[in-house]
């Protein structure tokens, strides 16, 4: 076919690109895309009448690929022209030489368009530069734009109950009261930090070593986190009222354990098991005694607030993983075990463990504001807490009383009893 440009206004001739490109700035960058042209007669040879197809669409960004063919933009030089017989030129693809039929032609057909109507798509390499350039440069620019938005709520108040709204067991509409009723009636659970006077037969280190041996018996046995901190409490609050001689203390922890078992657990281990463990020290009967005893100095009240209560949701709080939440348990166990601990409050003793926990993971101080809203704890106020928590993780694998080092020293628990205690918190 060959023939001039002038003859057939739907070709760009060689002399009309030329001419364009310098009008557009020339140079290096023209004379790429000459070298890419091809002559009209070596595309279609059968090609009659040249004329550009009312719905040929030249190259459009990345966005608009898929877009509906609509107004004609103006051409663009380094873009091969588009016949109307399409069908045709694809048929007579053979013809072509090997080295001509490196770059095929691909037709992507538009929905809801006339049978003639084809958009035609080109190869990324023919993008021009400044385009990719420019593009990159917008995702770079949106990246930034995200990490300076998280730079900027990274201490953000957050609502961490905002995930559980469709779940009915996680009471969103009440969570917030509860936690309310818990801060006021935890000082009802709380027995004064001096009780110990009253005791005529039994001191300090002899209700440390109680504990620290209920600790192991409730980790064989295998119960719940639950059930140990409600042991504790019912002990202290029994032994803050009634006098009790030292060879009746070890069947007191035995019989609070049986009832907070009755209180949290599923499965409650029988009393003979008990008996067991404490060697056959009493018999089933004295066991029952003292249940019925305890239930009524108590006045059968069982539902106080304990640390675990507030450790759930503090720790939500937080934020937490399976580091955090161990090793926060870890602190406030080795608190159960001294008597001095008993000053704090439950709630303050649950902030100040995993305030302890996040600064020995993080390495520096960190309590955030969500953590400071929803324990209502400001990190002063947790300090000194804190730091008693760091002297007992200290001397926790020394002595006798290595309990909850011996628990937290296996694969189970992460082995959180080997990690180094936050000492720069001493410093400050």
């Amino acid at each position: 076919m060959g023939g001039s440009d002038e003859n057939n206004p739907g070709v760009i001739g060689p002399s009309r690109l030329q001419g364009g490109l310098r009008a557009a700035g020339g140079g290096k960058f023209a004379a790429a895309i000459g070298q890419n042209r091809r002559a009209l007669s070596t595309i279609n040879p059968n090609l009659v009448e040249g004329r550009p197809h009312r719905c040929a669409v030249s190259k459009r960004p990345l966005s608009e690929r898929n877009e509906v063919c609509g107004k004609i933009p103006p051409p663009i030089p380094q873009h091969r022209p588009v016949t109307r017989n399409f069908a045709a030129q694809m048929a007579n693809k053979q013809q072509l030489k090997p080295e001509e039929t490196k770059k095929p032609i691909q037709s992507v057909s538009v929905p809801n368009e006339p049978e003639d109507c084809s958009i035609i798509d080109v190869n990324e390499q023919d993008v021009p530069m400044f385009v990719q350039h420019t593009e990159a440069m917008m995702d770079e620019i949106e990246r930034m734009q995200e990490v300076e938005m998280e730079d900027v709520d990274e201490d953000r108040l957050l609502d961490i109950d905002n995930c559980d709204k469709s779940n009915p067991l996680a009471v969103v509409e009440y969570i917030g009261d509860l936690y309310k009723f818990y801060k006021k009636a935890e000082c009802t659970g709380c027995v004064p930090p001096n009780y110990m006077e009253l005791q005529y037969d039994i001191n300090q280190r002899m209700r440390a070593i109680l504990i620290d041996w209920l600790i192991e018996v409730h980790y064989k046995f295998e119960l719940m986190e639950e059930t140990l901190f409600l042991t504790v409490n019912l002990i202290d609050r029994f032994l803050a009222i009634k006098q009790i001689a030292r060879k009746k203390l070890q069947l007191v922890g035995v019989t609070a354990m049986l009832l907070a078992c009755k209180y949290e657990e599923v499965s409650v281990p029988v009393i003979e098991d008990l008996i067991l463990i404490s060697d056959k020290a009493y018999t089933r009967k004295e066991v029952l005694d003292m249940e019925k005893l305890m239930t009524n100095v108590l006045q059968f009240n069982l539902s106080v607030p304990t640390p675990y209560v507030f450790m759930r949701r503090f720790l939500k709080a937080a934020q937490s993983n399976k580091k955090l939440e161990l090793l926060s348990y870890f602190l406030i166990e080795l608190c159960l075990v001294e008597y001095e601990m008993l000053k704090f409050p439950p709630s303050l003793l649950a902030a100040a463990a995993i305030f302890t926990a996040q600064c020995r993971i993080s390495g520096c101080k960190h309590w955030s504001k969500t953590s400071e809203w929803y324990t209502s704890y400001s990190e002063e106020q947790l300090m000194e807490c804190s730091r008693m928590m760091i002297g007992f993780h200290q001397k926790a694998g020394t002595g006798k009383l290595t309990g909850v080092q011996r628990k937290y020293s296996t694969s189970k628990y992460g082995y959180a009893a080997k990690s180094e205690p936050p000492t720069f918190l001493l410093e400050a």
